[in-house]
């Protein structure tokens, strides 16, 4: 098969789920799409979806979205590939999107080969690499333990293309990835039709977040057109620009390095990047390079439960309290410990608890400057302990604290507001992030197990 002069990636969304315009994928229709792209996930939410294996979105919001992109893609013949399945890659979230998608199949009677790239790993198989020596930890991490793996609930690895090439290889017109880099999923197709790794990993990187390398990033959809030397990037939005300081910008996004950034098969370089504008929307890059590795990896990610959570929300806006709203918030803690103590009979190790004060410096802490008292502050309790029981029994212990402690100064008791009746709220099992760490692959397919449902028309 001959290979192309240039490839066209649309690129609908930041993540399936989102929303995006019809319209826009229409045009991207018009101006020639090869494939579309959509990542389906991320980490950015923290540890809970993965370690829980369940999804971010709304299965109706994917629906609406994988509705409209099915239909584009059957109607254009061109294939469709997700990434990061169920907002974490598991395998449950590959199955959950798979379903969504059997259902607008049948309904809509499309005839479309699906395929499924499970991602996830078993803690058995880990510790077989971490024995040979194939686990290797990135900064800040330190050596792994069999230990911590098999304390995860769900463990992922995040491919790069090739899972997905070779999905498109083998047939598939929709490709449904678990754990993939963001980038993966854009750049799988050009790659495959022969396209330069410099350009083509750049241009994935850019167009990795949709709308976010525009002028407007609430504008969403955004197109790629990738050649030999190099890329072009515009808005599928025709009132919103791609200016070379928005592209540009969009290197800064989620890397240590601005001009370096690591995927599973090597480096991609653009320190000699060079971006142009073309007009007022477009923006062409050229002098992107892509070095490969001596040994391809792919990163692990893995969650494991820390404890349960239960949380109160209470609000304050008596000035006495709010003049040194840092002392009260200490007081609270002095006179909680006390009595859980108390009460309970747990000691501080048996549990732990978070004050953070919404209005006043809960999102920088002692970071925030000093600013005058504020109107009102919201207190939010956050107990986690081994157990819920515990968890809540120690938030109940803080309740009337939380509705009527005064100041140290004050002579009343104050009446505090609780934003919701009753008061605490069981969260469930929390999660952390455990591992930061690769694995040496023998092959770039050998971690990953992919299945393909082939059309009636193959």
């Amino acid at each position: 098969m001959s290979k192309p002069d240039e490839v066209r990636v649309l690129v609908p969304s930041g993540m399936l789920g989102a929303g995006f315009d019809v319209a826009a994928v229409e045009r991207g229709l018009v101006l020639g799409a090869d494939v579309i792209a959509v990542d389906g996930g991320s980490t950015d939410s923290g540890p809970y979806y993965l370690g829980s294996g369940k999804p971010k979105t709304a299965a109706a919001a994917v629906a609406r979205d994988l509705r409209i992109l099915l239909g584009a893609a059957a109607r254009a013949r061109i294939p469709l590939i997700v990434g990061s399945c169920g907002t974490s890659g598991t395998d449950s979230g590959v199955d959950w999107v798979a379903g969504i998608v059997d259902g607008i199949l049948v309904e809509d009677g499309l005839d479309l080969a699906v395929a499924t790239i499970h991602a996830e790993q078993t803690a058995a198989t880990l510790v077989e690499h971490l024995d040979a020596g194939r686990v290797h930890p990135l900064a800040p991490m330190g050596e792994l333990r069999a230990a911590t793996l098999e304390a995860c609930t769900h463990v992922v690895a995040m491919m790069g293309h090739e899972p997905i090439v070779a999905a498109l290889q083998d047939g598939a017109d929709v490709v449904l990835a678990g754990r993939a880099t963001d980038t993966a999923v854009a750049a799988a197709y050009p790659l495959m039709m022969g396209m330069p790794a410099g350009p083509t990993w750049h241009a994935a990187k850019i167009v990795e977040c949709g709308g976010q390398c525009t002028t407007n990033p609430r504008s969403g959809s955004v197109f790629a057109t990738i050649d030999r030397t190099g890329f072009v990037i515009e808005s599928l939005d025709e009132s919103v620009s791609c200016t070379p300081h928005s592209v540009a910008a969009h290197m800064l996004y989620e890397t240590a390095d601005p001009f370096r950034m690591r995927e599973p098969a090597g480096t991609l370089d653009v320190t000699d990047a060079v971006y142009t504008a073309l007009d007022d929307r477009r923006v062409r890059v050229e002098g992107s390079r892509f070095e490969l590795a001596d040994q391809h990896t792919v990163k692990l990610e893995g969650a494991r439960i820390t404890g349960y959570e239960t949380m109160s929300f209470s609000a304050i806006r008596d000035p006495l309290i709010l003049k040194d709203v840092d002392g009260w918030a200490e007081f609270l803690r002095q006179v909680l410990t006390a009595r859980v103590s108390q009460t309970l009979g747990l000691a501080p190790a048996d549990y732990a608890f978070d004050i953070r004060l919404y209005g006043h410096n809960a999102v920088l802490g002692h970071l925030d400057p000093a600013t005058t008292p504020p109107r009102e502050v919201g207190v939010m309790l956050l107990v986690q302990a081994a157990d819920q029981e515990t968890a809540t029994a120690v938030a109940k212990v803080a309740n009337p604290l939380m509705l009527h402690l005064p100041a140290t100064d004050m002579a009343y008791l104050p009446s505090l507001a609780f934003a919701t009746s009753p008061a605490e709220t069981e969260r469930g099992a929390a999660y952390e992030f455990v591992l930061n760490h690769v694995v040496d692959t023998e092959t770039p397919t050998s971690m990953f197990r992919t299945t393909i449902r082939k059309a009636a028309h193959v």
